[in-house]
């Protein structure tokens, strides 16, 4: 194997154990006993989906309890910022332009954790344990203030290990940080299940049907994610006779699913967000809006559903460029047989993608809400939703494909260096 490749790869990995040593730092000044006790009556709820993502960091209030979903969120919102505000567009398009767009990401990312961070620490406030001793062990304002320094560090640590991974690693550091903290959860479910299996709370039947449906679903998944359609290029013969010692591509693959996991963890960290604002207020009424999004609820998973297909048509509309590819066909000598080239060219792709768009779309809404209905008519005590085997799927088919191409790329780089 490639030593280039190697390095990557190590690299990746050191920084994904670092993501998860730091699992294991509590917040200064809390009771964690306490906390693991009240986690354990809510394992099918909004906690129990944030402790999936943060890969059971939340249970332990660790300094990444928050995870990455306050950058994610601050991408999102400068996403639609960028395409509703051309100023803002051009800047992200521009190299000095790109920097100062990651910059206000960085600066949103440091609100957005400092909000969440200050609203756990209040309703952490009024969280007492079985025999009534409270979850906190400092005063209550000073609480409020070393939490929300020490998530706020956990948060922007968690920034930087993605970036650095992206950067000198393989695969996306953000989507990768997320995997491992699903993955990483898998353990605990699977003795969770044996122990409610072994105390009569589950039949063995039930584990078989659900253990069925995880099969299906990452059936279902690779068989769309590595579904294409293939438009069929012609080359002019001048064309062909300068190109007949090199591999000149005769279609061009357009993916169902043109926006891959993006609308799922966008769609996550949209509703994450209010959860974890909400949930600390004692009114009545906005208890009554913190339950409507409960991710046990139908609500919040007809929203997951609305969410998923509006980011995957939204993402789609932005990865997939059907000017650049008609231009890049025009200059090679190459055109769609029966299609005229420059903008009839440009106009077939746009519909062919936004045909493949609405199945990719439904489909990822599908996975991300319909495993977790099944689950719940099933009456499963635990939170599980296919937007996890999603992600972990999609992430791990990604990083295969990034590690193929590494090893063809340094392939490629022997042969040009021998002269073949």
């Amino acid at each position: 194997m490639n030593k280039n490749l190697v390095n990557k790869i190590l690299i990746t990995i050191g920084f994904l154990f670092i993501y998860r040593l730091l699992a294991y730092v509590p917040v200064p000044g809390v009771d964690t006993a306490v906390i693991a006790s009240f986690f354990d009556s809510h394992q099918s709820d909004a906690l129990g989906l944030f402790n999936m993502f943060s890969g059971n960091a939340v249970e332990r209030l660790s300094i990444i309890s928050l995870g990455i979903m306050p950058y994610i969120t601050a991408s999102i919102i400068m996403e639609l910022l960028a395409a509703t505000f051309a100023p803002l567009g051009q800047m992200k398009k521009e190299r000095d332009g790109m920097v100062k767009y990651m910059q206000i990401i960085r600066y949103a990312t440091i609100a957005i954790t400092l909000i969440q961070a200050v609203g756990v620490s209040v309703g952490l406030q009024s969280l007492t344990g079985p025999n009534g001793n409270s979850a906190i062990l400092a005063d209550h304002n000073t609480f409020i203030m070393l939490s929300a320094v020490s998530m706020l560090a956990g948060t922007m640590l968690l920034m930087w290990i993605g970036e650095q991974i992206t950067q000198s690693g393989i695969g996306n550091g953000i989507s990768l940080i997320i995997f491992a903290g699903i993955v990483s959860a898998i353990p605990s479910a699977i003795g969770q299940s044996i122990e409610m299996v072994n105390t009569g709370a589950m039949s063995f039947l039930t584990v078989l049907a659900i253990l069925a449906l995880i099969l299906a679903t990452v059936g279902i998944i690779i068989y769309v994610e590595l579904g294409e359609r293939r438009v069929p290029i012609t080359y002019a013969k001048k064309t062909m006779m300068q190109n007949q010692n090199k591999r000149v591509m005769n279609y061009i693959p357009i993916k169902v699913n043109l926006s891959g996991v993006i609308p799922v963890i966008f769609a996550s960290a949209i509703l994450m967000f209010p959860m974890t604002v909400l949930s600390s207020s004692t009114n009545p009424t906005i208890q009554a809006i913190a339950d409507l999004l409960n991710p046990n609820s139908y609500f919040f998973n007809f929203l997951t559903f609305v969410f998923v297909v509006f980011f995957a048509f939204f993402y789609a509309s932005i990865t997939f460029n059907a000017k650049d590819i008609s231009d890049n066909l025009k200059r090679q000598g190459g055109f769609i047989p029966g299609i005229r080239t420059g903008d009839a060219t440009k106009e077939f792709l746009n519909m062919t993608a936004s045909n493949l768009t609405v199945t990719g779309a439904l489909y990822l809404g599908l996975i991300a809400t319909l495993p977790f209905m099944i689950i719940k008519g099933m009456g499963v005590p635990f939170f599980f939703g296919g937007t996890a085997v999603l992600i972990v799927v999609q992430v791990a088919l990604d990083t295969m494909r990034k590690i193929e191409a590494q090893i063809y790329m340094s392939k490629y780089e022997t042969l040009s260096a021998v002269g073949l």
